[in-house]
Order: structure tokens, then C-alpha cells, then sequence
């Protein structure tokens, strides 16, 4: 196998690469990456055995059809320390060495050879279900803050990802909750036939996200009984499912809170961050003091000091006083696309709904702390 390439091409594919390989593994392959020159194309390859990323480079100088596979973090870093624009002439040398050479600069890896790495059946049957890349990215966004890191729960490990039907129309719906918090976002879609109710893994959308970040090509996605297949482009990502029943989340929505606070949304974060300041531990709660005009926000620690800031706002109800986790707040406050931020509220013990007024598709539902 030989073939030149120019290094910010190849770079830009092993970046997404890092974020599949684990860094430890039992199984020296996995720490691996795929190369394969085929028919004047290069495949990138890189897996877990839960998630599979496959990018197909047609920018390339064929000379030596071939496959090999080298270590992804040690190619990602020589690439990255070499100069932009450089063109790298790679040559599989014998099976477990291949060569780069580039500039003034030469380097011989290690290789695993291509049959120990793992194979997979591409059988998704299923249609592809077009959808718009910027809208799915934002769902994902606004739904990821509230996916749970409890094991014991491995089925809140994701966002739940269903159908939903309104005025006639269908939607996509995310949902993740970790029973402190739970966001919810939704994008009108079409072709939805065969669409079944799936759990995405937390790994699986961090990984989307920076692959919808960086790539405008059109996004598909296919389902079979136990994964899920995204097509963006010339990238392919294949991702196992989280084996579970996703709870009822529809229970935990407020459908009476008719106490509405309206506050500026960046002024709301600011204040929160500034008055956290004094406590080292993040998970110490911010009170708000509600009256008809401001909110009141404090910080009381008991190792560090307190802080107190008041802010403009909109109630229309009588003094209200409730408490939350700071971060939770920030979070889902940050996800806010309109510059005003509308709480529905109850009581202080109470589920509160968040709305953002610019997308009515999306609501985000906070529990309150006791302090």
C-alpha cells in the first residue's frame, strides 16, 4: 500500500477518530485505526464495538492499493505537530511497519495486521429518514445537559429519541432525564413509517455533535432491531442502542404551573455564576427570593462565605422563595435561545417548567432542592 495525502485532510478525519478509540483497551486492535486504499479512495476506520466511525477520502494520490492498521493516537499526533498544507507519503513497508514521510521528517509505525480488526455487517434495512443537520445538533444540544451518569439506571445513560405527533404533524423527540432535571426537544420530520423508539448512548452524542459541528454534508439515519446507522456525507457512524425501557417521562411534566417568572436569560446565568463563587462546591444550592419586580439570588456556605445579588424580573404571583442546584440552572438557562427566560412554578417543593419562548418545541423541567 502507498499513497500521498495532504495532511490537514487526513488530520481532520483522525480528529473525530479520538473520540471512538478508547485509550485503554484489553484489545490492542481497538486502539488502532483502519487504513484501506481502494479503487483511488482511503477508509478511515475506527470502533469500541459500540460505536463504528467509517470517513471515505476521495482527495487522495493512489500509487498501491493496500490495508494496514497503526496506532490512531500516535498518527493523530505526529500529524498534528506537522506543518499545515504538508503532503505525507505513506508506505506500508511489511506488514507491521508503515512508513511517513513528509518534508524533512520520517517516521516508521507499528502495525496490527487487518484481520484481527473487527468486521461488521452493514444490514439496515430500513429506509433512510433525511433530516436537517443544524436542527438535529440542536436538539441533541439541549437534551444531552440532562442525560444521567448513574449506571445503576444504564437506560437514563442517553437521550430517548421517538416519534411524537401534534396539529397533525410528526416530530422527532428527545428526551434524557437523570430525575433531577429533564429537557425535551423537538424537529418536525417526514418518512417516519418504520421509525421504533431507540435509547442513544451518551458516547454516541458527544460523537454526533462534533461530527455535526464540523461537517455540512446531508444527514440520514437508519434503524435496525439493535443500532442505528448516520450518514453524513462521506462519513458513516454505527452506534449500538441502550437495551431498556425509557421511563414515562410525560408524568413528570407540570401541566398547572400558573406562576410565571420572566427573567433576562444572560443575566440570569451571570448572576447565578457570580453569586456560586463562594462556594467550592458546585452542588450547594443558589435560593431565589421571587418578588413582582426582582429576584433576589443567594449562596450560603458554610465553609466559604455567602453571596447575594439581585436581578430585574416579571412575577405574577406573590413572594415565592425555592432553591436549586446552580449548575442545573446554568445549564438549562444557557440552552435558551430567546433573551428571556420563562419559569412556570408551583409551590417551592414542586416540579418547575422552564419554556424558551423562541421554540416552542423545547421545554426543560427542574425539581427544586431543600435547603
Amino acid at each position: 500500500m502507498q499513497f500521498v495525502i495532504k495532511r490537514d485532510i487526513l488530520l481532520k478525519s483522525l480528529n473525530f477518530v479520538q473520540g471512538v478509540v478508547e485509550k485503554k483497551n484489553t484489545l490492542p486492535i481497538l486502539s488502532n485505526v483502519l487504513i484501506e486504499l481502494k479503487g483511488k479512495k482511503l477508509s478511515i476506520v475506527a470502533t469500541d464495538l459500540d460505536i463504528v466511525f467509517k470517513d471515505e477520502i476521495d482527495d487522495v494520490k493512489s500509487i498501491t492499493e493496500g490495508s494496514t492498521t497503526t496506532s490512531a493516537a500516535i498518527l493523530f499526533d505526529i500529524l498534528r505537530k506537522i506543518s499545515s498544507n504538508s503532503e505525507i507519503n505513506f508506505e506500508l513497508k511489511s506488514e507491521n511497519k508503515l512508513s511517513l514521510k513528509s518534508d524533512n521528517a520520517d517516521f516508521n509505525l507499528l502495525c496490527l495486521p487487518t484481520d484481527n480488526f473487527p468486521t461488521f455487517s452493514d444490514d439496515f434495512e430500513s429506509n433512510e429518514i433525511p433530516i436537517d443537520n443544524k436542527r438535529f445538533l440542536k436538539l441533541l444540544n439541549k437534551t444531552k445537559i440532562s442525560i444521567s451518569n448513574d449506571d445503576t439506571r444504564h437506560y437514563l445513560n442517553g437521550v430517548y429519541l421517538h416519534i411524537t405527533e401534534a396539529h397533525n404533524r410528526n416530530f422527532l423527540t428527545g428526551v434524557a432525564t437523570d430525575s433531577h432535571r429533564l429537557s425535551s426537544s423537538s424537529i418536525e420530520i417526514s418518512n417516519v413509517e418504520n421509525f421504533k423508539p431507540i435509547i442513544l448512548p451518551r458516547k454516541t452524542i458527544f460523537q454526533l455533535c462534533s461530527l455535526l459541528t464540523e461537517s455540512s454534508g446531508q444527514l440520514s439515519i437508519q434503524i435496525s432491531d439493535n443500532k442505528i446507522k448516520f450518514n453524513l456525507g462521506k462519513i458513516i457512524l454505527i452506534s449500538k442502542v441502550i437495551d431498556g425501557k425509557f421511563p414515562d417521562y410525560k408524568k413528570v411534566v407540570p401541566q398547572n404551573n400558573e406562576k410565571t417568572l420572566i427573567v433576562a436569560s444572560k443575566d440570569f446565568i451571570n448572576s447565578i455564576e457570580r453569586v456560586a463563587s463562594v462556594s467550592l462546591d458546585r452542588k450547594e444550592g443558589v435560593k431565589l427570593t421571587i418578588n413582582k419586580d426582582n429576584v433576589q439570588l443567594s449562596v450560603n456556605s458554610a465553609n466559604s462565605g455567602d453571596g447575594n445579588e439581585k436581578i430585574k424580573a416579571q412575577f405574577n404571583s406573590e413572594n415565592l422563595n425555592i432553591s436549586f442546584n446552580s449548575k442545573y440552572l446554568i445549564d438549562i438557562a444557557s440552552e435558551i435561545e430567546n433573551s428571556n427566560l420563562k419559569m412556570n412554578l408551583k409551590d417551592a417543593v414542586s416540579p418547575v417548567l422552564i419554556e424558551d419562548v423562541s421554540d416552542k418545541n423545547s421545554f426543560f423541567v427542574i425539581m427544586p432542592m431543600k435547603i
